[in-house]
């Protein structure tokens, strides 16, 4: 009985497991604002503002900025990230919808007619990651 329980717990530890996303900013411009990290579990999903699947958020630091976002389950992930330089929690865009405040994502780069693929950014988790991103 001891070993059938035992084995529920580390099947049930692993298969529900939960990590942390250290995301570390770079080339932050100014310590006004924040900078604001959107987790994506889909490319059904990606870029969707209302079907983020987890977020943070910290105070800018001019250089580099550091978000955590926890309980993180396995899997593939992809990150977009703003430079919310006003703090109004907002991606600011011109009226062609174009960001005027710095994004960026994990593994890809804005594309010259667009953002990248969830493809072109995902990532795997099975244990805590951090993923260095510039702005």
């Amino acid at each position: 009985m001891k070993i059938i329980f035992s084995s529920f717990l580390l099947i049930s530890s692993i298969c529900f497991a939960q990590h942390k996303i250290t995301v570390h900013v770079e080339q932050v411009p100014s310590s006004k604002g924040k900078v604001s990290v959107a987790v994506y579990e889909s490319h059904e999903t990606f870029l969707e503002f209302d079907k983020v699947f987890a977020s943070g958020s910290a105070k800018a630091k001019e250089g580099r900025t550091t978000v955590e976002v926890d309980e993180i389950p396995n899997g593939e992930y992809a990150i977009a990230l703003f430079y919310d330089e006003n703090g109004n929690d907002e991606l600011d865009t011109n009226w062609f919808g174009i960001p005027k405040e710095k994004v960026a994502f994990s593994h890809a780069k804005m594309r010259a007619f667009g953002p990248p693929k969830f493809k072109d950014c995902a990532f795997e988790v099975a244990k805590d990651v951090q993923v260095t991103i510039s702005l």
